[in-house]
């Protein structure tokens, strides 16, 4: 009996894809002056109550070395500020300078603008299949819960409305 040709499996497939995406998605932030981490750290500013370092590396899914090293170069380009809180030196607050303001506007739209291409020649009802349909692969395999802070929500909630 003859088979038809293999597919590739799954995983293999959704990690090609993923790549592609997410080298495109690089691609554009660094077009707008940002990056993924950069990103990620001004839209968890902005979109969730986050009120020091240890909560923001929570809610961007990081180590908190990890973000130290990235905060330290967005301190350092002017995008933000870090003071130690005088009720607890242990403990860094972490603001958005008007740069960093400016920075995040621009890479919302960015972000936009790439999910409305991203999205391009798919209906609203295959955009849900998808989503659904990844949500299923992520709960096939997961130990913790993919992509989501401590709240629950993931760091893009409300994006748009920002």
């Amino acid at each position: 009996m003859r088979r038809g040709p293999a597919q590739l499996p799954i995983g293999l497939y959704l990690t090609q894809v993923s790549r592609t995406v997410s080298r495109a998605f690089d691609d554009a932030l660094a077009q707008a002056g940002g990056s993924l981490p950069a990103w990620l750290v001004l839209l968890c500013m902005k979109t969730q109550n986050v009120a020091s370092q240890r909560e923001l590396a929570r809610a961007v899914g990081v180590r908190d070395a990890t973000l130290t090293h990235h905060l330290n170069a967005m301190e350092r380009s002017g995008l933000l500020t870090r003071r130690r809180d005088p009720a607890n030196r242990r403990v860094h607050v972490i603001e958005l300078t008007e740069q960093g303001e400016s920075a995040f506007l621009r890479l919302r739209d960015t972000a936009i603008a790439f999910d409305t291409r991203l999205r391009t020649g798919l209906g609203e009802a295959e955009i849900d299949a998808l989503r659904d349909g990844l949500a299923r692969l992520a709960a096939n395999v997961a130990t913790g819960s993919v992509g989501v802070a401590a709240g629950g929500s993931p760091p893009w909630a409300g994006l748009a409305g920002t």
